[in-house]
């Protein structure tokens, strides 16, 4: 079809932009800078200690703890951050990390995440996304995304292709099912992959991460079909931790013989 020769063009722009690999060693394109994305996460951060009463004492001391142990043992460009930690009040059983060193629990996740390792499992989870620059390649994919549905339709209205609405509405769907949420599903997998390591590595116990999904799943509500998730299913989840668990177990060790023995209370 004609469209299609349109959309190859549009691609190939897209294919023009910086192209790197992450911690895992998947191509990635990022198109933004480090420092534009720590100025945004700075400003998230601060909307959202706007938004939700911020909680100190025991719980903040606890959650700050976990975090410092697992910041200790990031490459030196990400240790060497002014990393922040907030605790906020909400039920939902929520946590975040943004790029710039922002750490952010829900109260609500720490019903959930019952000890150390369990909530070491969440927050290396986070960072990881950090590692990867999951929000820059988010921000980028969508980006390009656009770019080229913009180039692809000027192209069909130019020269009068019948059913160029149609055609664009199918490629709408098709970028939303095949392109952003299948980055997003692949951006959680390979964040629960760093996060094991990293908690393993500050000494943290991995097989925790399991029983945090055991936890997850205890507590009810429905998920919508993987595919038009930007999650992974619960099962699919710990099906990736448990292929990665024996080189998770032994990073353990070694992180436990060098006397990394976290007491986070």
């Amino acid at each position: 079809m004609r469209w299609m020769h349109y959309l190859a063009l549009g691609a190939l722009g897209v294919s023009l932009a910086a192209c790197t690999t992450s911690p895992t060693g998947r191509s990635q394109m990022l198109l933004m800078s480090e420092s534009d994305l720590s100025q945004m996460g700075a400003q998230a951060f601060a909307q959202y200690q706007q938004e939700l009463p911020t909680v100190g004492g025991a719980q903040l001391n606890y959650v700050q703890c976990v975090t410092n142990d697992i910041v200790a043992v990031l490459p030196p460009e990400q240790r060497d951050q002014n990393w922040q930690v907030k605790v906020f009040e909400s039920e939902d059983a929520n946590a975040f990390a943004l790029p710039g060193g922002y750490v952010g629990v829900n109260t609500g996740l720490l019903d959930i995440a019952t000890n150390q390792d369990q909530l070491a499992s969440v927050i290396g989870h986070e960072i990881g996304h950090v590692l990867a620059h999951h929000a820059n390649e988010r921000a980028s994919t969508q980006s390009a995304t656009q770019l080229g549905m913009s180039v692809v339709g000027t192209a069909l209205g130019a020269n009068g292709v019948a059913g160029s609405d149609q055609i664009m509405a199918a490629m709408g769907m098709g970028a939303q099912y095949g392109v952003m949420l299948p980055f997003s599903r692949s951006h959680e997998s390979e964040a629960d992959k760093i996060g094991l390591q990293l908690m393993a590595e500050a000494g943290f116990d991995p097989r925790a991460s399991i029983e945090l999904w055991h936890n997850m799943n205890a507590t009810g509500g429905g998920q919508p079909p993987e595919w038009m998730s930007t999650h992974p299913s619960h099962g699919h989840r710990i099906d990736g931790l448990q292929a990665n668990m024996d080189a998770a177990l032994a990073q353990y060790q070694r992180a436990r013989q060098a006397g990394r023995r976290p007491n986070c209370q």
